[in-house]
């Protein structure tokens, strides 16, 4: 709509001096002419015209004025109006804790050239069937277990600023097939102290290099433990973290839980490193060994963009932190407890293209014990009605290589595709002589993070 107005202001100003000169002309003509009139002239016809003359020019000005009022009101500006910023709304619970609702919506796929059971979707290298032993091939999966559902919650407690701060995160990767609802986070912290499930304070995830996968691949570990832990802060760029952990290790008969220690420290702005120690005592009936394992991680922005990741870990007579080892410990015939000891590491670097676009390039690798008495302890542990002894289950040495690619078009949604090979070498060959197996996918994966 036009809003442009018939008069504008300079116009309207115009106008009312043109007529003031007029009024001042005309009352200047009157006072002269009365001025000039001899006292024969001044008759009452004269004066009568006079005042006709002025109430004429009053009743001019009078209508020149409702006229610029009428002008100038629609035009008039009108206040603007203060935007007030729109605010999040605090959500708050029964108890008065503030808390935010936040996860996915994951849909994962996967073409399986050679790997292993088709019951599992995801990685699973250091069982898949050995060449010519029930190998899976040319398979398509599919699900939607890796969705997340989880909340943030905080609550002030006591004086000061101190509050008590927690997280409980779900997911549905729990039972041997998946797709069953389990607790990946249950925790709460209050100053340097934590409470409940979260990331394992030995095996931490900050290091291994990103995947499409769900699962981590050989050489990392995604452990969450029940667990009580302390933070001291030495500096703002080193602190140590320790903690008491139940590993969960179903294989031995737990008197203690596990203990464990992480010192992180930055460098640089460009530059992380924590360093890692765990120790556990492993019983069988009420024979003991003690397993311990050191753990070295770094992070490495090379240039803005271009990040390193590296994650190293030595372990002896455990089985239970790091993913994908043999059995910590197993009885041999004569009742000697006997202990795997692994080496393993994993290394990555991603490379991000634009803000849309990212791609990783990572390797992983883990190196066994070959200790013979090891390996004769697993084979005469293996059941009579098994096909292949335990020993052919367990390996030497596993490996794995993959590259993806991310790809996020908006911010809430992202889209991974990414191929990996590996092989797992075992401790023993199967009866047909084969010792090696193979994994060969195409993952994919779509992701809405709300």
């Amino acid at each position: 709509m036009n809003t442009t107005p018939l008069f504008n202001q300079p116009t309207i100003t115009l106008k009312r001096t043109v007529l003031m000169s007029m009024m001042a002309i005309s009352l200047g003509g009157i006072s002269l002419s009365i001025q000039a009139q001899t006292p024969a002239q001044s008759n009452q016809q004269e004066i009568e015209k006079l005042r006709q003359e002025v109430q004429a020019l009053r009743a001019l000005v009078e209508q020149q004025q409702a006229q610029t009022a009428t002008v100038i009101a629609p035009v008039a500006i009108a206040p603007v109006p203060v935007s007030t910023p729109a605010t999040k709304p605090v959500m708050k619970i029964a108890s008065g804790a503030e808390f935010n609702l936040y996860g996915n919506i994951r849909a994962d796929a996967s073409y399986q050239a050679e790997g292993g059971s088709a019951a599992r979707m995801y990685n699973q290298i250091n069982v898949v069937p050995l060449k010519g032993v029930g190998e899976r091939s040319d398979e398509f999966k599919s699900t939607l277990s890796a969705t997340r559902l989880g909340m943030d919650f905080k609550t002030p407690v006591g004086a000061g600023d101190k509050a008590l701060s927690g997280k409980v995160e779900v997911d549905f990767l729990g039972g041997a097939g998946f797709d069953n609802l389990r607790i990946r986070h249950a925790y709460m912290s209050y100053a340097n102290w934590l409470i409940g499930q979260t990331w394992s304070n030995f095996a931490v995830p900050d290091y291994i290099p990103e995947t499409v996968d769900a699962l981590v691949y050989a050489g990392g570990s995604i452990k969450r433990t029940p667990q009580v832990r302390h933070t001291s802060t030495f500096s703002p760029a080193t602190n140590l973290v320790l903690a008491v952990e139940d590993p969960k290790d179903g294989s031995i008969k737990q008197r203690l839980p596990a203990l464990t220690a992480r010192l992180n420290h930055k460098f640089a702005d460009n530059l992380t490193v924590s360093a890692r120690a765990m120790g556990h005592e492993k019983r069988i009936n009420e024979d003991e060994k003690t397993a311990w394992g050191l753990g070295l991680g770094a992070k490495y922005d090379v240039v803005p963009g271009t990040t390193l990741k590296a994650d190293y870990y030595h372990v002896k007579g455990d089985s239970s932190f790091v993913s994908y080892a043999n059995p910590g410990v197993v009885r041999a015939p004569n009742g000697d407890l006997l202990q795997s000891e692994f080496d393993s590491i994993s290394v990555g670097l991603t490379q991000q293209f634009n803000d849309k676009l990212r791609g990783t390039l990572g390797y992983g690798y883990m190196s066994f014990d070959q200790d013979q008495s090891y390996v004769n302890a697993l084979i005469a542990s293996t059941p009579a009605n098994e096909a292949q002894s335990n020993a052919t289950r367990a390996n030497k040495d596993l490996w794995q290589a993959w590259a993806n690619v991310f790809y996020s078009p908006t911010k809430p949604l992202s889209f991974g595709l990414e191929y990996v090979y590996g092989e797992r070498k075992a401790l023993a060959a199967a009866t047909n002589g084969s010792d090696t197996g193979e994994d060969n996918r195409i993952n994919a994966v779509a992701i809405y993070n709300f």
